[in-house]
This record gives C-alpha cells, structure tokens and sequence, in this order.
C-alpha cells in the first residue's frame, strides 16, 4: 500500500536547530515588569523560555504575562502559537489575581504548587500541584498561583507554564490594582511604578526589590 504525506517536509540544519535549545543553567529571569512584581509576597522571577513577545497593546493595564522585560528576552525566539517559561519563587510567593485572553497551562516543576480560581458565586477555589501534575485555564478565568511547599523558607522551587498565541496579553483584577495602587507601587497612569529590576541566571537569585518595595512592606501592605 503506498502511502501519501499530508504534511510538506521541512529539511532544517543543526545551525538553526541549536537556535531552538535553551539550556536551564543559561536562562535569564526578570523580577520585574509587571504591576505587583514588586509586592511583599509576590516577588518571583520569570524566565521566558519560549516565543513570549509583547501583546499588541501594552496600555489600559494589558501587560505580557511575563512582564514588559522578560517580554523581550525570549531563549527561544519563535512565534509559532504558544509561549512557555518558568516561574521560580522562595514558599509563599506568587502573583496577585489576574487574567488571561488566552488559555494558560500550569505544569508543577519542583515543590508544591497552589492554583486558584474564581468560581462562577465570585469565590476562590484551589488545587495543589506537585511535580508534573497540571492544570489548564481557559480566557477568562480569574486565576493565581502560588509555591505552597513546606520546608526551608529560602528553597526556590519552580513551576512551568504553557500560554497560548503568539503575543499573549494579561491583566490584572481590578482589586489586585487597588491593593497595588494603595501601596504605592502603580504610576499616575496605572502602570508599574519604576522600580529597578535585576535579572539574573536560574542560579542567581534577585537580591534587590527596590525602594517603593521597602516603603511598601514598612507600612505593611
């Protein structure tokens, strides 16, 4: 019986095949970039692994669910329908409510990992990753996550997500912003407030969460 190909072959070489591998111990993360990067309890670093580029609009609180740095530091620079990255964050961190306009997938890397969700009474709901356990969230959803593991206060641990499209956009909750916005961490016009960001490799750590942080945690926000 002979068989016909549906799909073109596409011959590639090493050369532009070596530009798709991103090896761990050389990513970069950003701890910066989005509107509560810089809360007490949600400070994490981000690593945009795959495709991540900056969505169409980065005004009206749309940011890269990477945030604006990280946005432009893909490991792998492609745009082929989907996004992948790492967050690696110390027990207790993670980002505050958001949203997606595309579907976002959580894998569970190391640790414990807890996400959550509005449900359809307007009340959060969670589950519990650990490693390799997944949860997908379709557009729309109101969700966060958060490193629940127990043990050493100062053990990173990191979890996989997988977004979809080419330049996903987030937005964060309007009760998220007030809390930012109260704190001092929101510009005039909504944005981030400027805050020095570092970056670092998967092995280095961010030392330094600027100065509106340090006001910030002072007056226990």
């Amino acid at each position: 019986m002979k068989h016909t190909e549906q799909i073109p072959r596409k011959p590639v070489s090493r050369t532009d095949m070596m530009k798709r591998v991103a090896r761990f111990s050389k990513l970069k993360g950003s701890d910066g970039g989005l509107p509560d990067s810089h809360m007490p309890g949600s400070e994490r670093l981000l690593y945009n692994v795959i495709g991540f580029q900056p969505p169409a609009s980065e005004q009206d609180g749309m940011v890269s669910p990477v945030g604006e740095a990280a946005a432009r530091m893909a490991a792998i620079k492609i745009s082929e329908g989907f996004n992948l990255g790492y967050c690696r964050a110390l027990p207790g961190k993670g980002p505050m409510m958001h949203n997606h306009d595309t579907n976002e997938t959580f894998i569970g890397i190391t640790g414990m990992w807890r996400a959550s969700w509005e449900n359809e009474d307007g009340k959060v709901e969670h589950v519990d990753l650990k490693p390799l356990d997944v949860i997908s969230f379709p557009p729309g959803v109101i969700r966060r996550f958060e490193n629940v593991t127990k043990g050493p206060a100062d053990e990173y641990s990191i979890l996989m997500f997988v977004i979809a499209g080419d330049a996903p956009a987030a937005e964060f909750t309007t009760e998220a912003l007030e809390q930012l916005d109260a704190a001092g961490l929101l510009g005039a016009d909504g944005a981030p407030a400027a805050v020095k960001s570092t970056r670092g490799k998967t092995g280095t750590p961010s030392r330094s969460r600027g100065k509106v942080a340090k006001k910030a945690a002072k007056r226990g926000a």
